[in-house]
């Protein structure tokens, strides 16, 4: 309960914290899957708790514009997970609909663009959204998947069915509270912006 109530508190700095991101594209929300966008790389981002829109703003916006960076607009499709990315997902270890929504999704684009790279993405408790969607795909469906990064991953170290488990990065500062399974949030949990063009750099270099 006390964990609960630091975490609670913490989220006033979390939602008005300014992400540390280059002035391109910060919208919150990406549907292009939805919309029916096929190109050569497609990212699908699970947003932090209490974030905005569908990809939020702290990570998944700064990560695909680092990645239009390394490739380009044509070349980069981006779909958030619309779940309720709430406190009572995160305790509960993720949310199981965003989980349902994410693997979804690629169900969707293995379909709609059978010949595009599938990136899994996620934030916080978007990282545990990506832990879980990961166990619900098929094998033709985790074949589709290129990388898989992850921001400030409540699941840090846990394991990826089959042949995923080769294509993982994660990003957890030194600090970052939330990596040790702890629900309190500091500065650290807040500035993975800037790793950015790390994180793009590694998808680059599995495509």
């Amino acid at each position: 309960m006390v964990s609960s109530l630091v975490f609670l508190l913490a989220l006033t700095s979390f939602v008005g914290a300014s992400p540390i991101a280059p002035r391109q594209s910060l919208s919150t929300t990406r549907n292009d899957i939805v919309d029916g966008a096929c190109k050569e790389v497609t990212v699908i981002f699970a947003r932090g708790t209490t974030e905005a829109g569908n990809v939020g703003s702290l990570a998944g916006p700064p990560f695909f514009n680092a990645l239009v960076a390394d490739l380009s607009n044509a070349e980069v499709a981006v779909q958030g997970v619309d779940y309720p990315a709430d406190v009572i997902g995160f305790l509960a270890g993720g949310s199981s609909a965003g989980a349902s929504t994410m693997a979804g999704h690629v169900k969707t684009i293995k379909s709609s663009c059978p010949t595009t790279k599938i990136v899994l993405s996620g934030y916080s408790q978007g990282a545990q959204v990506t832990h879980k969607a990961a166990a619900l795909l098929s094998t033709a469906e985790a074949a589709m998947v290129s990388s898989i990064v992850l921001f400030g991953d409540p699941n840090e170290g846990d394991a990826f069915p089959g042949t995923l488990n080769n294509h993982v990065k994660t990003f957890c500062n030194v600090g970052d509270l939330i990596c040790l399974g702890q629900a309190i949030i500091l500065t650290p949990h807040l500035t993975y912006s800037l790793n950015a063009g790390e994180a793009a750099e590694f998808v680059v270099s599995n495509l």
